[in-house]
């Protein structure tokens, strides 16, 4: 076999540096039928092979604590990838002989394998191997027409076409089969990036999908005919006020004796400056403007640290716009006060007109709400922000979008 796999490696490496330009349509149709279908055998012998290495034992002999962390460790796969890979196996060697032919046949893919081993299972446990065997020949006609997903949505009424006596019953097996499936399967992975950012990946089960749509759907919609945000950095943008709100709330668990709050330090006279950048308790940097932004609507932890940058008295922590003020502002502005925005006053920070870092003092007269999109904007762009006589705040666009530089007031929120 390993004689095999060497000459079929060789075959494909010598197809990885032909021109795909060069070959005619059907023939470049026809070349990525031949490398779909190669690829689910291969699929085929790699489940075997990890059928294989599971049932002797191989990964604990090695010292890891199961195959699938032996497989994170020599394919370099994730752990959830890896306990998949082993759960198929073990399923398709397990009366399952139809699914295998089909994966080795190149009928079928691997995403659709794992659906129809589901599938079977609950066959199997609801309606008996009969109903089973139909099964895997009903749902592998299926595959040659439906993707995956679809596979999986007509596999729940399979029984009405194998073993229809019992289907309304089994049908809820499936749907508890589904469930356990997805609280197996769901994870969350923080990955973080040599730059500073952060990489979200992973599998959410279908109540935690609905509460995270619930939450961030209706923060997506543009903010006005202006906003050139693509639909992915809205949803960041929706994310990162849904994170703002839950913080603001104080309800979530103490960590480490402290509520949950960002730590940012930076150097006031910096700060004061716009010319310091600052850093997270993570070690993250952050940039002069960021800082700024921050320091508008934040828990401030002031410290004054000596020479050698070592903590020599740190202050009482002080909320800046919070309690009968921010209801005042909330009651006056209404939500974000940016023109054109809907936000409501629950997603929006207390921005200061005039900085606290510039001598700008934390009243009602020196505030306003803004929603998360709009405060970067305003700290990222030449916009102004003043109040105007009756009380009511305006922006001053900047001269390359308005020579006039007319005060534009958002209208939204207005009751009157």
């Amino acid at each position: 076999m390993v004689g095999e796999l060497a000459q079929a490696d060789e075959a494909v490496a010598a197809c990885v540096g032909d021109a795909a330009w060069a070959l005619a349509e059907p023939e470049l149709i026809a070349a990525l039928d031949a490398a779909h279908r190669l690829e689910q055998r291969l699929a085929a012998v790699t489940l075997a092979l990890i059928r294989e290495v599971d049932g002797r034992g191989t990964a604990r002999a090695q010292g890891a604590s199961s195959t699938a962390v032996w497989l994170r460790e020599r394919l370099h796969l994730s752990i959830p990838a890896a306990r998949r890979l082993v759960d198929l196996a073990a399923a398709l060697d397990s009366g399952n002989p139809g699914i295998r032919h089909a994966l080795a046949e190149g009928r079928i893919t691997l995403d659709q394998a794992r659906v129809i081993a589901d599938t079977v299972t609950t066959v199997h446990t609801s309606a008996g191997q009969e109903a089973a065997d139909k099964a895997v020949g009903v749902l592998t006609d299926w595959a040659g027409r439906f993707d995956p997903t679809l596979l999986r949505k007509l596999g729940t009424r399979i029984l009405d076409h194998v073993a229809p006596d019992i289907a309304d019953a089994a049908a809820h097996a499936a749907l508890d089969a589904d469930a356990r499936r997805a609280s197996r399967d769901r994870h969350l992975t923080l990955s973080m990036l040599t730059d500073g950012r952060l990489r979200l990946t992973g599998i959410l089960d279908s109540e935690t999908a609905g509460l995270l749509r619930a939450a961030v759907d209706p923060l997506t919609a543009p903010s006005g005919p202006d906003d050139q945000r693509s639909a992915g950095q809205r949803r960041h943008d929706a994310l990162a006020d849904l994170c703002r709100l839950t913080l603001r709330t104080g309800e979530l668990p103490e960590h480490g004796g402290d509520l949950a709050q960002i730590v940012v330090t930076t150097n006031y006279d910096a700060l004061a400056g716009q010319l310091g950048a600052g850093t997270l308790d993570t070690g993250l940097h952050l940039t002069p403007e960021t800082v700024r932004r921050l320091a508008c609507d934040a828990a401030l932890l002031p410290a004054v640290l000596n020479s050698t940058g070592q903590p020599l008295d740190v202050g009482r922590q002080r909320r800046l716009v919070t309690g009968p003020l921010r209801r005042a502002l909330v009651l006056r502005d209404r939500g974000c006060a940016f023109p054109g925005c809907d936000r409501p006053p629950r997603w929006c920070d207390a921005h200061h007109i005039q900085h606290w870092a510039d001598g700008g003092d934390t009243s009602l007269t020196n505030a306003v709400l803004l929603c998360g999109h709009h405060h970067r904007h305003l700290h990222r762009h030449n916009w102004a922000v003043r109040l105007a006589g009756d009380g009511h705040p305006e922006f001053i666009p900047p001269a390359w979008l308005d020579p006039d530089q007319l005060p534009r007031r958002n209208h939204y929120h207005r009751r009157t």
